[in-house]
């Protein structure tokens, strides 16, 4: 079943080459994860005073039942020049987090349960 994308372009031009790589991507990470429920993708250029060319920030939101796993590739000066790259970068840094998410769900990552507290001794 296909994914429901919404998919914005903020300072960067609609082309029908830029629409369908992020489709082909979001259709990708089905295969990772088959319980997606709405997928948001916003391709940004926020700067046009660059001295060499824009800078471009991708911005995912995934849904999945009980979570919404958040991906903004534009953390630790992770802006890019060319657009390609950007998608890229991250819908990488989507997978991941989708790959991480179903492992949790599966039980394959098991999460640490608190240690009890000692009790001291009332003499």
């Amino acid at each position: 079943m296909p994914i429901p994308l919404e998919i914005d372009f903020r300072n960067v031009e609609r082309t029908a080459a830029l629409e369908g790589v992020l489709r082909k991507k979001v259709g990708k990470l089905e295969h990772f994860c088959d319980r997606i429920t709405s997928c948001h993708v916003t391709l940004e250029a926020p700067h046009r005073h660059h001295h060499k060319g824009g800078r471009y920030q991708v911005h995912i939101r995934l849904s999945v039942p009980g979570k919404l796993l958040a991906v903004s590739h534009k953390t630790g000066g992770q802006s890019h020049e060319d657009a390609y790259v950007a998608i890229r970068d991250a819908f990488s840094a989507a997978r991941r987090q989708l790959e991480d998410h179903v492992r949790i769900m599966r039980g394959d990552i098991k999460t640490p349960r608190p240690r009890p507290r000692r009790r001291k001794n009332a003499e």
